[in-house]
């Protein structure tokens, strides 16, 4: 079953504050039909997602995508242009999200085209690229597929104000460690499933 659906529901229901009786109350279902929702163990139908949404005030669409993604391996990318920076963190993402699809580029116009074609769910993306601002690339990420999650790489603090007018999610110091990459899929705006490692 759909285990993104899911975390992202009760991801919503926590941030409301609800119960799952409460949440049950307002949509007129039982509460053991919320958990069996937020178990994996059923989806709600067509009808239902709409009336989640607007009680938990996101778009339905959203909701309606995340219903139908599979439980293939995630892509997650990441982007520097320090090769050397690269190479360490893409061993420290492969170590950390095992079962996901994780590649890097030096270069935002490849990233950009792997994108394109590929649905990223998580990309790492240093702040400093060459002629490129790691922000405007963040930007065209979100524009391509507005449910991705984004985290910032850099060195230097001062930018995390920037960084987070962007619509990121995250914002990781350089170099990366496995504890500080768990610790930020803890609080992606948008769970993924199936990336191995601690998922609880």
């Amino acid at each position: 079953m759909n285990t993104l659906f899911a975390k992202t529901l009760r991801k919503l229901r926590e941030e409301k504050g609800l119960t799952q009786k409460e949440l049950g109350q307002r949509l007129f279902v039982t509460h053991s039909t919320i958990a069996r929702w937020e178990n994996a163990t059923r989806l709600p139908d067509a009808t239902m997602i709409p009336r989640i949404a607007k009680c938990l005030e996101v778009e339905a669409q959203e909701l309606f995508q995340l219903a139908a993604q599979s439980e293939e391996s995630p892509n997650v990318i990441i982007v520097d242009d320090s090769k050397i920076i690269l190479t360490d963190g893409l061993l420290i993402l492969e170590e950390t999200m095992p079962k996901a699809t994780v590649i890097g580029f030096t270069r935002p116009s490849e990233a950009i085209e792997y994108a394109r074609a590929n649905p990223v769910a998580l990309a790492f993306l240093d702040i400093e690229l060459g002629n490129t601002s790691g922000l405007d690339l963040c930007r065209t990420l979100l524009q391509i597929n507005p449910h991705a999650n984004v985290v910032f790489l850099t060195s230097y603090v001062g930018y995390s104000f920037d960084a987070w007018s962007t619509g990121a999610c995250g914002f990781l110091l350089k170099p990366i460690t496995k504890e500080a990459v768990l610790e930020q899929m803890r609080l992606l705006r948008y769970p993924i499933s199936n990336w191995g490692g601690d998922q609880e």
